[in-house]
């Protein structure tokens, strides 16, 4: 699928890239911010694999009009938050991914020794615990890169770099800007990235990564974010807003003056100010797997949202949680399930919302605000319903902007960042 306004001629355009849990979105946008093309592609396979990671970008960015891609001027890419592969210096793949929702029970102990203090590095639904498994199972030189930052390697044909929102669940400081505890003693420190802050132009495709994707060669390859932060920078959040992400999984974002730390909690840093927050493993994913796209639309009609359907669900698509709670052995409970599959569709539509409920009072605990409205990004914001019950919840008002992409708030990054003009992620003006 392709859509957007038409360029004008000889425009110059950001192409932005986001990898999300289920599939590859693509938006190329002017100087402006205004998005004149996108698409959007599952994965082509196994979520795991690294080639498939590489595959589709090319399917989804080749999706774009070819006239369009020709006036590209930078690329940027977000990926999933944690998703952890190892691989050769060549780029490689040593072993498939560890995705961003496995967690590591028998490594949490070792990850916790080598970062004290806590952090988001230091459970076992960290990437820290992820690389101490993977460094057990395998032999030899190699690096540890997540997802966005080994695709950006392919762009390059150079896997040395790593952005730093990407490699803070691995133990990056972003405020201190150095590797937490003992991490850069360790006989393995070798194998983590050479971090560079979001935005940084760290140089033009290859000959041969522009021939796959169908750009010039030359175009400038801009360090990109997670897929919560730039889907929380889309939503263009003001200063007392929250950010909602409803996608496979739930995030939760709230701007703020200096960053938090805890387990499960992570702290973009956004220009001068920092994105805090936290991703539940419960989402649509869990919704996806009991009813179609088309009986979630038609059953959510028949849901009446002011009486409460009397069952207390966990919608987690398996054992584990990272936030509210980051507890590996967190049981889902997703039953019983009554006879109506409306009625069983409300009951999993509330205990998401209680998980997000959850979520902004743990964010509160870490002394943020309560936030003035909920802005909420994602297939669910599609879904009227879920916003009426969030909003009743919760007890704050809930926008929805289900046409906010993260492709766009990239594109728009890679396009200031190449030309020399910093981002403008200010609190009031966030994302196109």
């Amino acid at each position: 699928m392709t859509r957007g306004r038409p360029a004008p001629p000889d425009q110059t355009l950001g192409l932005g890239v986001d990898l999300g849990s289920s599939g590859v979105r693509a938006a190329l946008v002017t100087s402006d911010g205004t998005v004149v093309a996108r698409s959007q592609l599952p994965y082509c396979g196994e979520f795991e694999s690294a080639e498939v990671w590489r595959q589709t970008l090319c399917a989804v960015v080749a999706a774009l009009p070819a006239s369009l891609r020709r006036q590209t001027a930078a690329i940027c890419l977000d990926g999933t938050s944690g998703t952890l592969l190892a691989c050769g210096h060549d780029g490689h793949p040593l072993a498939p991914a560890v995705a961003y929702n496995v967690a590591c029970p028998e490594q949490a102990a070792a990850a916790a020794a080598l970062v004290p203090g806590g952090g988001p590095a230091a459970s076992a639904g960290g990437s820290l615990a992820r690389a101490l498994h993977l460094l057990a199972r395998l032999q030899g030189p190699l690096w540890l890169r997540h997802q966005a930052d080994w695709l950006m390697g392919w762009l390059l044909e150079d896997w040395r770099w790593g952005e730093e929102g990407n490699n803070q669940r691995l133990g990056w400081d972003p405020l201190q800007r150095r590797w937490v505890g003992t991490l850069a003693d360790q006989p393995w420190a070798d194998a983590l990235p050479t971090i560079v802050p979001s935005g940084t132009v760290l140089g033009g495709l290859t000959a041969a990564s522009a021939a796959s994707l169908g750009l010039d060669a030359g175009v400038w390859v801009v360090s990109g974010t997670t897929d919560g932060t730039a889907t929380a920078l889309a939503a263009n959040p003001g200063p007392d807003d929250g950010v909602t992400v409803l996608g496979t999984t739930t995030v939760l974002k709230q701007l703020a003056d200096a960053p938090r730390s805890g387990p499960g909690i992570s702290s973009h840093r956004v220009g001068d100010r920092w994105l805090v927050g936290g991703a539940s493993n419960g989402g649509a994913g869990v919704l996806l797997q009991f009813f179609s796209i088309d009986q979630l639309d038609e059953l959510s009609r028949s849901i009446d949202w002011r009486r409460p359907s009397g069952l207390r669900l966990r919608p987690l698509p398996g054992p584990g949680e990272r936030f509210p709670v980051n507890d590996p052995t967190l049981e889902p409970v997703l039953g019983p399930r009554p006879v109506s599959d409306a009625l069983y569709l409300q009951a999993l539509l509330e205990g998401l919302t209680e998980l997000e409920r959850l979520g902004w009072e743990q964010l509160r605990t870490l002394g943020l605000p309560a936030p003035g409205r909920i802005l909420t990004v994602g297939g669910g914001a599609r879904n009227p319903i879920w916003r009426q019950l969030r909003e009743q919840t919760l007890g704050i008002p809930v926008r929805n902007q289900p046409d906010a992409w993260a492709a766009a708030a990239m594109g728009r990054l890679a396009l200031q960042s190449s030309g020399g003009q910093a981002p403008d992620w200010s609190c009031t003006n966030a994302a196109p």
